[in-house]
């Protein structure tokens, strides 16, 4: 075999070694899977992320009151008092007067649970909140969430006031203190649920799905 066959060979072999290099790639490449991306509104998502972001929420809106009432000249922790009357009753507004209490238990560390309780009511609220912020506003100026936030928060107001508690407290423990306007009066309530629903729409592009993508070359 003459000098100039043999070098043809090898660069055929090369060229051959090239396009199987080449092939490989492609092959590698079609392997790797696509990014996930979920069919339809990723409920499992926004829930767990509404969850936390509510947790937030709850806290501004806790802020909130405690800036309000001290400036009123209320306790600061008033409206937690209140709330508690509806697992202790009419005993629970002891905690926040000078009277004292009859429990075991330390007056602040009642307040605390209280404001504990506070928190975790809006941390399954922000769920809701969340899931209906995102389906109708994701992606859109923030007039458009905190408008969305407003009719949630007055809803959510009006139901648990109006429709719940109005009968379920007396039902219970025999007295209506939470939906009592001089004990705790309606625009306050209100705002606290509008506080937290400004908050979520404040937030809540925090808690957008946003799928990973992967780098390639």
């Amino acid at each position: 075999m003459s000098d100039s066959e043999l070098e043809t060979l090898r660069q055929s072999l090369s060229q051959l070694k090239q396009q199987v290099a080449r092939l490989e790639s492609e092959i590698a490449d079609r392997e790797v899977p696509a990014a996930w991306a979920p069919q339809r509104f990723y409920s499992a998502f926004y829930g767990m992320t509404g969850f936390v972001l509510g947790g937030v929420a709850a806290m501004a809106s806790l802020l909130f009151n405690v800036i309000g009432s001290t400036i009123a000249g209320e306790h600061p922790l008033r409206i937690i008092g209140v709330y508690l009357t509806f697992p202790l009753g009419e005993q629970a507004l002891r905690l926040t007067s000078q009277g004292g209490s009859d429990y075991l238990i330390d007056d602040g560390v009642i307040l605390a649970l209280g404001c504990c309780l506070y928190i975790g009511t809006g941390m399954v609220l922000g769920v809701v909140f969340h899931m209906v912020i995102s389906m109708l506003s994701e992606g859109r100026p923030l007039i458009v969430r905190a408008i969305v936030g407003t009719f949630l928060g007055v809803l959510v107001w009006a139901v648990n006031y109006y429709l719940i508690l109005v009968w379920l407290q007396p039902l219970l423990f025999g007295g209506r203190w939470i939906t009592d306007n001089g004990l705790l009066p309606w625009w306050v309530a209100l705002s606290t649920h509008l506080v937290f629903g400004w908050t979520m729409a404040v937030i809540s592009p925090f808690g957008e799905y946003r799928p990973y993508r992967r780098l390639t070359d």
